[in-house]
């Protein structure tokens, strides 16, 4: 690691190297400024919950008062920052095969907010964290998604196409807000002054994905039961990215006052206590509910008669936790059965050779249901040149 940034303008530069070496052209950022926001009014001043509730919260970090909490936020916002700059790696090559012009704006418009998410958490890294947090600032620009060794294996995984980056956007950006709002009561001031204009922005990515989806059903091209399969594959992965269910990582962190329960405003408010041995699996229980709703708006629009879109269940095709490795199920019931059966089961439930095969001659036709762009949209010039 010989070009160690010692100051944030050393890691900007090393940043454009990484735009270079992933094939991000700077120009598809279009008016999109990069650049470090804070809302120090909704993080707050007080410690909200855990052993130091009630004092001020740690604005430097020397404050935090001991080693392994400041180890704990370190790799917080590592990960944290690590997706971000792997979501970039992992859609770039999608601009160049937009269906349409709006969807080349708002990829490059996810891409552009992402990398600007990764700038933040590189940016309290290089300032509040000392040689440790340069280090890791600087291998959030080495690692690579397309290699395989970004910290998350969600984020790992290819998506060759738009039906993946759709799903991806509707399901797994989804768990990435559950995540920025846990992180938003955090005792460290500078990290929860970070998540509102992170939370803001990554509204858009949701709605990215709940619009696209929208749209498929609308064009009638895409069989509803190859969505679904592919609608299986990016849940079971946003399930995983809870963590396991008994944590101690996600214990100590609200015992420590770095990171709280989804909500967590509200149900302080409310009088909720909480259950330090069961923070992760509340967190999926609640996203889980979340999308169950947001499918059943994309039930809506389905044609009279069609089998309805759903949710698998949290137990099915679960790579981390109580289920790991497990055959289950789509409902969440114990698969009857040999492994040889349960393998065949799967490619009724999961995306197949075969879809990979008949998508390509879909995208052939009109898939995907036009939505024009507005005058804003065009002026901002993001993603007009991919």
């Amino acid at each position: 690691m010989d070009n160690l940034p010692n100051t944030w303008e050393e890691w900007i530069s090393n940043f454009g190297e990484w735009q270079k070496r992933v094939g991000f052209d700077p120009s598809w950022l279009g008016d999109f400024e990069l650049s470090v926001l804070f809302d120090w009014e909704r993080a707050g001043d007080v410690i909200e919950f855990g052993d130091y509730e009630g004092r001020a919260k740690w604005e430097r970090a020397l404050q935090v008062p001991h080693q392994s909490m400041r180890d704990a936020l370190i790799t917080m916002i590592t990960v944290q920052g690590d997706t971000e700059f792997a979501s970039v790696e992992q859609q770039r090559h999608l601009l160049a095969s937009a269906p349409t012009d709006y969807d080349r704006y708002a990829a490059a418009r996810i891409m552009a907010e992402e990398q600007r998410h990764g700038w933040q958490m590189a940016y309290l890294l290089m300032t509040y964290f000392g040689q440790q947090g340069r280090r890791e600032a600087q291998k959030l620009l080495e690692r690579n998604a397309q290699d395989g060794d970004r910290l998350l294996g969600a984020f790992n995984r290819p998506m060759p196409h738009w039906l993946d980056f759709f799903c991806y956007t509707m399901f797994v950006d989804r768990d990435g807000k559950f995540q920025l709002g846990m992180l938003s009561t955090s005792a460290f001031k500078p990290l929860a002054a970070s998540m509102g204009p992170m939370l803001k922005e990554e509204s858009f990515h949701l709605g990215t994905g709940s619009n696209g989806l929208r749209r498929i059903i609308k064009a009638g091209v895409i069989p509803l039961d190859m969505l679904q399969r592919y609608i299986n594959k990016w849940v079971s992965t946003a399930h995983d990215l809870f963590g396991v269910d008994a944590s101690s990582s996600a214990h100590w962190a609200y015992v420590w006052g770095i990171k709280g329960r989804w909500d967590e405003r509200k149900k302080l408010d409310a009088g909720i206590e909480v259950n330090k041995e069961i923070l992760n699996e509340e967190g999926r229980g609640h996203y889980h509910e979340e999308i169950v709703g947001e499918v059943k708006k994309l039930c809506g629009y389905l044609p009279d008669g069609a089998t309805q879109l759903y949710v698998p269940h949290e137990n099915f095709n679960r790579d981390i936790g109580a289920t790991k490795g497990q055959n289950f199920n789509v409902d969440g019931t114990p698969f009857e059965g040999s492994d040889e059966d349960y393998a065949a089961y799967l490619t009724t439930v999961l995306p197949t050779a075969q879809d990979e095969v008949d998508l390509k001659d879909l995208f052939e036709q009109e898939w995907i249901a036009n939505k024009p762009m507005s005058t804003r949209q065009i002026e901002s010039g993001i993603g007009a040149t991919a």
